[in-house]
């Protein structure tokens, strides 16, 4: 979900009744929470317009309310007390309101990527490897990205080469991190880490710091980062698309996010979306691709990671089939 989904997605549960509101938070994970409640923190007023482009025909429900925000803290504490219940919520509440902390694997979940990044920036590059592959990848991502350049390669190496976790291993971390495995050491060894897990973080990270990785494991071990580009699906990638996979993610993707995501494509990907859309619709789209002016690499390249993920998603759920990376890592 992109910056402007999850600022959409904060004024619809704004403008939900509480109950209505925990029922929602309660059918998401740990990162959506953490970042719809942190952007409902953050909203000041919306105007009328705005919650009609948002919600459409909620916009009724929402009656002639110009502005949201009065009473906003009392209201996102209600509704993740209700979603989450008391003791889940408290850290989360704190965190997003007053910026608290939290604690253990599954905590971890729940805090951002800074703060992870201070808790654990000291422990030992296998002890950091080890927590990773238990957290989402965009989350482990960000973490990484918070740390050096060194201990950051070493760490996605580490995550390649580990072809599961015994829970003993876990007892090398902190009293607080260890609960997690307590009294199931007899429980079998999870399977966690591997190429796709190391590929799966690193679609997640930025161009220079996901090459900084592969060079570095290259020169470890070759055929080990060849491997892991095999199991990326970047960019480049969507040409191997078929027809019906492109057209599915084009109903998805907002027309703003994918305008400056082809700002940064080759011509022959752009040709293969415009031919899976209508011709009056690929028109448009090339009229606003020749008029938008230049952009930052670091904004086509934040809005092709965005697709890529619901990409990723798509091919998950069996809706679409994507193949490996080869040689084109890096877009």
């Amino acid at each position: 979900m992109g910056t402007e989904g999850i600022t959409k997605s904060a004024i619809l549960m704004m403008s939900l009744g509480e109950n209505e509101a925990a029922e929602v938070f309660k059918h998401l994970g740990p990162r959506e929470v953490q970042k719809i409640g942190a952007a409902m923190a953050a909203l000041n007023s919306v105007s009328r317009d705005e919650i009609v482009g948002v919600l459409g025909e909620f916009c009724k429900e929402a009656g002639g309310r110009s502005t949201m925000g009065i009473g906003s803290n009392d209201y996102i504490r209600n509704v993740l007390k209700k979603a989450l219940g008391d003791e889940k919520s408290a850290d989360l509440i704190d965190r997003i309101l007053q910026g608290g902390d939290t604690s253990g694997i599954e905590g971890l979940k729940w805090m951002g990527a800074d703060a992870v990044a201070e808790l654990i920036k000291n422990e030992h590059p296998q002890i950091i490897a080890t927590i990773m592959v238990h957290l989402e990848r965009d989350q482990a991502s960000e973490i990484l990205a918070l740390m050096t350049e060194r201990t950051r390669n070493d760490v996605l190496l580490r995550i390649a080469t580990l072809d599961g976790i015994q829970p003993a291993a876990l007892q090398e971390l902190n009293s607080v991190l260890t609960s997690l495995m307590a009294g199931n050491k007899n429980m079998k060894g999870a399977a966690l880490g591997g190429v796709r897990t190391a590929a799966e973080i690193l679609n997640f990270m930025p161009g220079t710091q996901e090459a900084s990785v592969v060079d570095s494991i290259k020169e470890f071990d070759a055929d080990l980062a060849q491997k892991i580009v095999d199991e990326m699906f970047v960019w480049e990638n969507l040409l191997a698309l078929e027809d019906r996979g492109v057209q599915m993610l084009l109903k998805e993707v907002q027309s703003e996010s994918l305008i400056l995501a082809l700002k940064g494509s080759s011509e022959e990907l752009r040709e293969k979306v415009f031919k899976n859309m209508s011709q009056r619709a690929g028109q448009m789209l090339r009229e606003d691709l020749e008029a938008k002016g230049m952009v930052k690499v670091s904004e086509v390249e934040a809005q092709q990671k965005e697709i890529l993920k619901i990409v990723r998603r798509l091919a998950d759920e069996g809706q679409i089939v994507i193949g490996g990376g080869g040689d084109e890592g890096y877009v």
